[in-house]
This record gives structure tokens, sequence and C-alpha cells, in this order.
């Protein structure tokens, strides 16, 4: 059971009671991401995230990396394209240190020079090291092969030159647009009471100018191309896909459904395919990505240059019959109890509780409760598995990218059909 409180200005407190457990997590959500960025401070949002954790005028870097491990506590923080979250688990008892490490890296961040300048330098080698890991550098190859002019297509990180760019003032000025009460949420799981948690917010949070809504990128507009970058490898890193489906869409259950009986898993048609039955591959897999207007459908694999067309065509293959003869009975059936043990194990974790509230809370402005989403995977049919299929899976809207030793010019995905 959840309750929402929206404080005065606009920030967001939404809670979960969990009294058989001794730990709590709390999560600061703030709803921007490298879609809000334009192209002269591309990367800023990550780059603000690694700046919160650099000192406040109390807590110096040091100080804030020690207050909760001291507690045996954990801190973190990531970047996503629509938000960045900002969180940490502790003891219940400890809810209150957690809570304030957490607001005076979010209010009283120093942004000194200095830091800002050693900072850049870490993101570099950030930017390096996912650059000698072509397995994860493809899907940003791909997303940005699917809509390459637009901010859901460039990698959350940034460029080295983009970074070079950044100066303090421009830190500074996206923190005042960006982190404003309007845009912010307060997600906590865990020990606790909300009658106890909402006054200590409210001290923390209530004061913070409302700002705007904030949204301002236009949908992206999806190409079709194939697009091979030549690299010194053993293996052929490869996506396919195209648009999926935005976060708010009637089938994105159906989307759930789809994907995981495709290569959502070890019983995954295309693990089962690919891997078990012919050894073309050690990892492959699909996923989809929603965002609050669009989405992305990815199928990858690594697999050895002359093992390549043999892999897309029963990647193509398995597609065009997932549209024309859709999933069976006992697929269907398989898939929505796979489904839903992942959702209600996850609930197991107070971490995994936070983030489901704050993420829905940050995309939705409403909490999605978990027998919503059971309902929802539970009314999927097979005819609309079957449409959806036949919707998404058109080879002129698929793209192609891969990393690795060659380049096939002249390759087409008609040609494998």
């Amino acid at each position: 059971m959840y309750i929402k409180e929206t404080l005065p200005n606009g920030v967001r407190l939404v809670t979960e009671e969990i009294k058989s457990i001794h730990s709590a997590s709390i999560g600061i959500w703030v709803k921007t991401g490298s879609r809000y960025e334009k192209d002269h401070n591309h990367g800023i949002s990550h780059f603000v995230e690694h700046m919160l954790f650099k000192g406040t005028a109390k807590r110096s870097a040091r100080k804030i990396a020690e207050e909760l491990e001291a507690i045996g506590g954990t801190l973190n923080a990531f970047t996503a394209k629509e938000y960045t979250c900002y969180y940490a688990k502790v003891l219940a008892e400890n809810l209150d240190t957690a809570m304030d490490v957490l607001a005076d890296m979010y209010f009283n961040s120093l942004f000194e020079p200095k830091e800002i300048e050693k900072e850049k330098n870490v993101i570099m080698e950030e930017i390096k090291m996912y650059e000698d890991s072509p397995d994860e550098l493809v899907h940003d190859l791909f997303a940005n092969a699917v809509w390459p002019n637009h901010p859901l297509g460039r990698p959350i990180i940034g460029t080295i030159d983009s970074l070079k760019k950044i100066q303090c003032a421009d830190l500074l000025e996206y923190c005042r647009n960006r982190y404003t009460a309007n845009n912010t949420v307060i997600a906590i799981a865990g020990n606790i009471e909300h009658k106890n948690v909402v006054d200590q917010i409210s001290g923390y949070f209530g004061n913070m100018a409302a700002g705007h809504d904030g949204i301002e990128s236009e949908p992206p507009v999806a190409g079709a191309t194939v697009l091979m970058a030549q690299k010194d490898l053993e293996q052929l890193q490869i996506c396919l896909g195209g648009p999926g489906l935005a976060q708010d869409d009637d089938d994105i259950y159906v989307l759930n459904v789809l994907n995981n009986v495709l290569g959502g898993g070890l019983s995954s048609r295309l693990f089962q395919e690919i891997r078990e039955e012919r050894g073309l591959a050690y990892s492959v897999y699909s996923y989809q990505t929603a965002y609050r207007d669009s989405g992305l459908f990815t199928i990858y694999a690594g697999t050895s240059p002359d093992n390549l067309e043999a892999v897309l065509r029963l990647i193509v293959k398995e597609l065009l019959k997932l549209g024309s003869e859709g999933i069976s009975e006992g697929e269907l059936k398989r898939t929505k109890q796979q489904l839903k043990g992942n959702l209600l194990l996850s609930l197991e974790n107070v971490n995994n509780r936070m983030m489901r509230l704050g993420k829905t809370e940050i995309c939705f402005d409403r909490v999605i409760t978990i027998e919503e989403i059971l309902n929802k995977i539970a009314a999927v049919d097979l005819e609309a598995v079957k449409s959806l299929a036949k919707r998404l899976f058109l080879l002129d809207n698929l793209t192609f990218t891969s990393i690795g030793p060659v380049i096939h010019k002249d390759l087409s995905l008609k040609d494998l059909v």
C-alpha cells in the first residue's frame, strides 16, 4: 500500500510502509536527463549527477562517502534519458541520516571549479572505458542510427568534445532550470511511517522554487538504415530493431509479452534457436525501451563475422513468423507466469520497491500498482500479440548496426528473407 502527498510547492512524496523488514530505501527523482540537453551541453545531466557527490559546505566528498558506509548503508545515483535518481539504502533507524546527506547533496553542492575539472577527467576516462566495451557501445550506435537528429539518440554520458565545453556556469544554470520542485519526486519504501517522514521532507524540500514543466523536446522521427562500424575485434556486436512503443501506449503490456517470448530469457525463441540449437552466439537477447512519447525495440547478439548472415536470417525469420503466426497458447501462458514471477520476486528487495514508486510517479505522474500491472499482463491475448508483431516487425522499418572487424556495404535485410 502506498501513500502519495504533494507539498504546496509541487514536490511529490510517495511512500510504502513495509513493517516486516529492517531497512528503508529513499530516492530523490528528478525529471531531467539527456533528453533535455542541447547540442552545446550534451552530457551535462550525467555531469551534474557526478558533481553532487563532490562536496557541500558541511561535507567533503570523502565525508559523503563515509557517512552512510559507517552505518552499513549505501549511496548511489544514476542518470537516464528522461530522469535522474539519487538514492540510499539504510537501516530504518538511520533514515534521518540518509535524508540529511541526500538533501545536503541536492541543495548545497559546491561545484568548485577545481572539482569540476577533476571530475571532467573522471568522466572522460569513463567514456574511454565505455568505448572499449563494444558490446555496450553498439546499443548507443543503434539508438543514434534510429534517431540520428534527436537527443534520445545520443549517449547519456556525452562525448569528450562536449564535456570539454561545459563550465561551472553551465552546470549551475542547468540545476536552476531543471532541479525544481515540480520536477522532483521523493520515494521512500521500508519500515517507516508516512506521517513521520512528511514533516522531515517538508523541512528539506518545502522551500524549493516551483519551476516550469520542463517539457521542451519533440517526439523523435525514426529512420531505418544499416550502419556498420569497423573495429579490430574477434566478434561482431550487432543490434537489429526499430521503433517500439511509448510508455503509456495501450499495447505496452502486449509488447512485454512479445519481447519475453522473442528474446527475454533462456527459454526465449532467439536464445533457443541461435545459441542452444546452433551455437552461433554466446549472448543473444531482446529488450524494449519506452519513453514518454516514443520507444525502441532492440535485438542484440554477439557472433563471429562468419556467422553474421546466419544469425540475421534466424532473427528476421522469427520476427516475420511472429507477425504471420503469432505465438502459441503455451508460450502465452508461460510468459505471463514468468513476468508475474519476476515482478513479485523483485518486490522482496526494498530498493526495487522504492524504484518502482519513484519511476512510475516521475514518468506517469502516478504510482502504477502491482495489481494494475498483473491485471494488464493477464489481459493480453494471442491476437493482440500477433497484431502488434505484424505492426512493429516490418523490414522497411528496421535498423541494423554492428561494431566489429568487417563491413558489408551491400547488406540488405530484405535479401535475408
